[in-house]
């Protein structure tokens, strides 16, 4: 155990209010005598107060959880919480990282259990959509871990915050493009990627609830899921133009974009439907410029992945665990144009 500065005193003969002057350089000592003082600090081992705080600082964890870690919208989205950790691990918080690849609540359960096992104090997460993940947050913050939701949100719990876009809102977004495009007839297509995923849902179904309200003369053909694979994407589309020739326009609100251009080469069409696409990847960007997408709607994911991590720093250092609900990012509209 450290010493104190009663020890010290009582070893060094003086009151503990001249080990008090001595150690934190205050009013006239006899050098002797501090030199003493300083002797006996470092034999018994003394840690100053503002050391031990800083100390107390550095062993602060924060956990970040993520899904669908290999999927193109994750790029600014990880951008974002590194540049993140290396702006706070000046204040000295630690960061532990685990990156889950799919959508499967077994194992992101697994990966908030690891990170409860490393005894973080916060968790930043990109939640599954599950009453066991669900249950697995509200049972952190009992325990007094701070929980904020970034890109993904999760209903039914008490974290402090989410990060992220206004799906439904986004999704209305993408229904008027797709009605300013088609001038509001036609048939029309919506491919998701999974459908567990509720970044993917809110869009989906503040689409349909946009156009049914907005734009009855389209008609939506099917809403089909991708797994965020560009193979699915094309495999959707080829079957879909295959089925309905006359298809107006489809929006990608997945991953796996690529397939759009993929489809349009296997069938050699005279007139391509509209089409509009999510995240400001390269190879949407891309898609953009070549006039595969007409339009492109930006989730501003290097946003969602940097706030996040300094809102949670600043809910578990004003120590309340409560903070602003929502902090929304941009719906950002792109085309070939503004790029």
């Amino acid at each position: 155990m450290a010493g104190t500065i009663r020890e010290i005193a009582e070893r060094a003969g003086v009151s503990r209010g001249t080990v008090d002057r001595a150690l934190n350089k205050r009013g006239r000592i006899d050098k002797e005598v501090e030199e003493r003082i300083f002797q006996i600090a470092d034999e018994i081992g003394y840690v100053p107060k503002k050391e031990k705080t800083a100390v107390k600082k550095e062993s602060v964890k924060i956990g970040i959880v993520t899904q669908l870690a290999k999927s193109s919208f994750m790029i600014p989205i990880r951008k974002g919480l590194e540049d993140a950790q290396k702006e706070l691990k000046k204040r000295g918080i630690v960061f532990v990282m685990e990156e889950c690849v799919t959508v499967s609540e077994e194992e992101q359960l697994a990966a908030i259990e690891r990170l409860e096992k490393n005894k973080v104090s916060g968790i930043a997460i990109m939640p599954v959509e599950c009453d066991k993940i669900r249950d697995k947050i509200n049972s952190l913050i009992e325990q007094g871990i701070s929980v904020v939701t970034f890109n993904t949100d999760i209903v039914g719990t008490k974290r402090s915050c989410f990060v992220g876009q206004d799906n439904k809102r986004s999704g209305r977004t993408a229904a008027g493009l797709m009605g300013m495009l088609t001038g509001g007839q036609g048939k029309i297509l919506a491919i998701t990627g999974y459908f567990g995923n509720s970044v993917n849902s809110m869009r989906v179904d503040g689409f349909v609830d946009e156009i049914k309200r907005t734009f009855p003369g389209l008609e939506l053909v099917g809403v089909q899921s991708s797994f965020d694979e560009k193979e699915e994407v094309e495999k959707i589309l080829v079957n879909t133009l295959t089925a309905y020739p006359d298809l107006q326009g489809a929006v990608i609100f997945s991953g796996g974009q690529g397939g759009v251009k993929k489809a349009f080469e296997e069938l050699k069409l005279e007139k391509k439907p509209h089409i509009i696409i999510y995240d400001l990847t390269t190879g949407n960007i891309r898609a953009l410029e070549e006039g595969i997408a007409d339009f492109l709607i930006d989730q501003n994911g290097y946003t969602q992945g940097y706030r996040a991590l300094f809102i949670l720093t600043d809910i578990m250092q004003a120590g309340s665990g409560k903070g602003q609900e929502f902090f929304y990012t941009d719906i950002i509209i792109k085309t070939k144009y503004n790029i």
